[in-house]
This record gives C-alpha cells, sequence and structure tokens, in this order.
C-alpha cells in the first residue's frame, strides 16, 4: 500500500497562523520601509494632529516610492483597513476626518 504524502504547503500556512502571524498588520505599521511615524501617530483624538503627522513623517521620509501624500494617504487609509470591525465608530470617525485634514494640508481639496 502506498502511503498518502502530506501536502507541505497546507502545513506550512497553518504553523505560520498559529506562531505570530496574525500580528503582520502591525508590524508593517511599526516598521514600514515608506514612514517613519511618529509614536502613537493613530491614537490621536485630533484629526489635524493626525494630518500633520502623517505629512512630517512623508516629506522627510527617504525611503518612499510615491510621492508624500501618496504615501501618507496609504498608511491612514491601510490602519483604517485592518483594525476593520475592531475600529469604534468614534476613531474610525476621527481618521476619516483626519484623511479629509490630510487632504488640505496638501492642497488636494
Amino acid at each position: 500500500m502506498a502511503k498518502k504524502r502530506k501536502s507541505r504547503t497546507s502545513s506550512a500556512r497553518r504553523s505560520t497562523t498559529k506562531r505570530g502571524g496574525r500580528r503582520w498588520s502591525a508590524r508593517v505599521t511599526r516598521e514600514s520601509d515608506a514612514l517613519d511615524l511618529q509614536k502613537g501617530v493613530f491614537e490621536k483624538k485630533d484629526p489635524k494632529a493626525i494630518a500633520r503627522s502623517l505629512k512630517r513623517s512623508a516629506e522627510h521620509s527617504s525611503r518612499r516610492k510615491a510621492n508624500p501624500y501618496r504615501s501618507a494617504l496609504s498608511m491612514l487609509t491601510f490602519y483604517i483597513n485592518r483594525a476593520g470591525k475592531n475600529l469604534p465608530a468614534s476613531r474610525k470617525k476621527v481618521l476619516q476626518r483626519a484623511k479629509d485634514e490630510l487632504r488640505h494640508a496638501f492642497g488636494r481639496d
């Protein structure tokens, strides 16, 4: 009788999710190659402060691939999307306002 071989890809996928693969979005936010974010930037209560911080980070970054506006807006959108259902409505509202402030700060409104 021939032995059945297990697929390596399925077992590799399972072990990755069990051993810390779940927090990859937090790592991206912390260690982004595009921007050096100020600590706690997404926890601020003021949308203007969030926008100012993201703008400063984007303009001072030498590692980003896109223009500063696109990099800053992408990081903010990434954070909102990855938080998903765990993001309270009040925080989402503040972060959505920060998008508008970011557009205004870059003269894109």
